[in-house]
């Protein structure tokens, strides 16, 4: 989480320089928000480029993406790219419509698709639309007619598809055989045949940025119903989804799912603070843990006031089994949404080599086309001997802070004792932590960088298998360096005072850090870039005001959020039985972070694209090993706890057979986990049928055709 925020304040600290920089067509783009409603143009000569299929002619078409080129583009170059564009599929076209915007001198492309183009990549795709009969069935283009509001795109696509289907023919464009590309210096203008022409034009810095283009309208009225309406809950999915497209909505899906299971904690957590003093709380505010298991277990029994079960060991035992029902019903609420928005049933489809995979051209064995090719050898080697330790040395350093921690922590703590416990000592003895969370910080984001520019270095060909080694590196140094100390302190120093302090100073800083970059400093750089004496504009070039669209950073993704809240779940599901508040300062911040994040995406960034997606992906098998991980992590804290070092000196245990019983514990709790599991269905009944259905109806139109 620490990572995430100091992430979060550098990437708020470069939006407010970037729109300050950019303050003319911030002005320009907030006008257009106001006063720019029309999303049909009309079409005619010199404007939209023309199609030849009947069903696709239309009076007026829906710009849906923007292509900014560079500014010394010429003319011919221009013309040439809008040709490729407009040309149909034989010959080596997207089957698009291209616009010039303001004229052909101008660096602007508008994008826009025929309804057979749209309909072609649905299929392709492997979306699921609503049939005539009200369920749900993977679309077929031979069998289009059989589909509700088919004629009506708008309404049989969501905006977000749209657009996503632009972007996706736009990638697909191949140069059919060796040509020039006119207007453009050597040896930059050379194309082979079948090499990607935009990743070409990318390279060359033809292309400069291709971005959706934002519906005003409907964007302010989003607006309306999911931030600024005064209430706690609910958010409208089906018109994020609908928007921003699946990979938004789910992770919004999910915050809110997360921020409703927080409640059954956060009740507890309250409950056990009140009404059930911790052992632990009792013997930080009263002595300190000598570290010897007899000892420890006697103060416990000091105080007869302590009931024979204590907060701890409820909340190790909930904790557990919390994370483990909060992640099957997710599953299960997460199929079904994907049931809703024509998801669950994708297309497998052969990955094009990512922009930024570089190699020697050849052809690919697989497709036979012409594309950069690079040895898997290479890049294994690279992996193992250069990411590998790199990882690891950044690892150590990770260690090195944590020394550093501990030998603070002993000074302070010294210095407290010699001094008679003055006020000033006490304030000082979370200076420790406070140090370790800024030098934590720093580390995490010189990592970030690092970690990117080694999957960079790494050359992979697919986005998917760039995407998974880049977040597992994250999410391994993220894990050590938030947890080592708190685990360290767990199994090694076995000091649950201690534990608790660390864990509460992480909690309320971090919020307290969060709280402002997330509602304070949007609310400042919105504030201060939407004076309501502004006017609009109405004269003002309709190419103009979708340059201004352009002049927006660019939308950092959701890897920092998710990365947020799976550190959120582990201080939750590892850690809480040591300070049963955690939930509780957890809710209060999801409340205001699921309004401060939509506020975010709506109005301070560009808009995004979004391939369509079934689930979470790689984040959801996160969440889930630290659900396995929390077993053993609060079986180890049961044993920590006095009322169970109480029961073991009672009962005469030695540590060797102590340690066997916690092992024995940790499997059946193992086991109960995976009863659970296997007792919730990943999927609610309903939508198991259906997705059987929509398979047994693709198969028997698949024979049909064959036949």
């Amino acid at each position: 989480m620490l990572l995430e925020l100091n992430q979060r304040n550098l990437t708020l600290i470069q939006l407010v320089g970037f729109l300050l920089l950019h303050r003319d067509n911030m002005e320009s783009f907030k006008e257009e928000k106001q006063g720019l409603s029309a999303q049909v143009w009309p079409t005619g000569p010199g404007s939209w480029t023309q199609v030849s299929c009947p069903c696709c002619m239309s009076s007026q078409v829906e710009p849906l993406v923007l292509i900014q080129l560079s500014e010394e583009i010429q003319p011919v170059t221009k013309k040439w790219i809008m040709s490729r564009i407009a040309a149909v599929e034989k010959d080596g076209g997207a089957q698009l419509l291209a616009h010039p915007g303001e004229d052909m001198s101008s660096d602007l492309i508008v994008v826009s698709a025929p309804r057979c183009t749209l309909l072609r990549a649905t299929e392709d795709l492997g979306l699921c639309k609503p049939y005539r009969d009200g369920s749900m069935a993977a679309f077929s283009y031979q069998d289009r007619h059989s589909f509700s509001n088919i004629d009506d795109m708008q309404q049989f696509l969501t905006l977000a598809e749209r657009q996503y289907i632009v972007k996706y023919e736009l990638e697909s464009l191949r140069a059919l055989e060796d040509q020039r590309i006119p207007g453009v210096p050597e040896p930059q203008c050379n194309l082979k045949a079948r090499e990607n022409i935009f990743q070409k034009l990318e390279k060359a810095g033809v292309i400069q940025n291709v971005f959706p283009l934002h519906d005003q309208k409907r964007l302010r009225d989003l607006g309306r119903e999911w931030y600024s309406k005064r209430k706690l809950w609910g958010q409208p999915l089906d018109s994020i989804q609908a928007y921003f497209g699946g990979t938004v909505a789910f992770y919004f899906s999910f915050l809110d799912f997360y921020t409703w299971a927080l409640v059954p904690p956060a009740v507890l957590g309250v409950l056990l603070t009140l009404l059930m003093p911790s052992p632990v709380r009792s013997m930080a505010e009263g002595q300190e843990l000598s570290g010897s298991p007899e000892t420890d277990a006697k103060a416990g029994m000091e105080d007869p006031d302590h009931p024979s079960v204590s907060a701890h060991m409820v909340q190790a035992v909930f904790s557990m089994l919390w994370s483990t029902i909060f992640m099957e019903l997710w599953k299960r609420r997460s199929s079904a949404l994907s049931h809703r928005w024509g998801t669950l049933h994708l297309a497998e489809r052969f990955a094009e080599p990512r922009p930024g995979f570089r190699g020697e051209l050849g052809t690919n064995p697989v497709t036979g086309r012409v594309e950069p090719l690079f040895p898997e050898w290479q890049r294994n080697l690279r992996v193992g001997l250069v990411s590998f330790p790199v990882v690891g040395l950044f690892l150590g350093l990770v260690v090195l802070g944590m020394a550093g921690f501990y030998y603070f922590e002993g000074f302070i703590s010294q210095l407290h004792q010699d001094s008679g416990g003055s006020f000033i000592t006490t304030a000082l003895l979370y200076l420790p932590s406070m140090a370790h969370i800024v030098y934590t910080n720093v580390l995490g984001n010189i990592y970030r960088n690092v970690a990117l520019q080694l999957t960079e270095w790494e050359n992979h060909r697919e986005e998917t298998s760039f995407q998974n080694h880049h977040t597992t590196k994250v999410l391994v140094f993220t894990f050590f360096n938030y947890f080592a100390v708190l685990f360290h302190i767990a199994f090694f120093k076995q000091d649950l005072p201690l534990l608790r302090k660390r864990l509460a100073s992480l909690l309320i800083i971090t919020q307290l850090i969060n709280q402002f970059t997330e509602l304070v400093v949007p609310f400042l750089v919105d504030w201060f870039f939407n004076t309501p004496e502004k006017e609009v504009k109405e004269d003002d070039p309709e190419a103009d005001k979708l340059q201004a669209q352009g002049s927006l950073p660019t939308f950092p993704g959701l890897f920092a959020e998710y990365i947020e809240l799976l550190v959120q779940f582990g201080y939750l599901s590892l850690f809480s039985c040591v300070y049963p508040l955690t939930a509780v300062l957890l809710l209060l911040n999801n409340v205001t972070e699921i309004r401060a994040d939509a506020f975010k995406i709506c109005k301070l960034f560009r808009k995004p694209f979004a391939a369509p997606v079934a689930n979470m992906g790689v984040w959801q098998a996160a969440f889930e090993v630290l659900g396995f991980i929390s077993v053993m992590s609060n079986c180890w804290l049961l044993l920590l706890s006095p009322r169970v070092k109480e029961f073991t000196l009672e009962a005469g245990l030695s540590t060797r057979n102590v340690l066997l019983f916690a092992i024995m514990v940790e499997h059946v709790l193992i086991v109960v986990k995976l009863i659970l599991a296997f007792m919730i269905p990943d999927e609610p009944e309903w939508v198991k049928i259906d997705r059987e259905k929509i398979e047994y109806h693709s198969l028997k139109a698949l024979n049909q055709q064959k036949h």
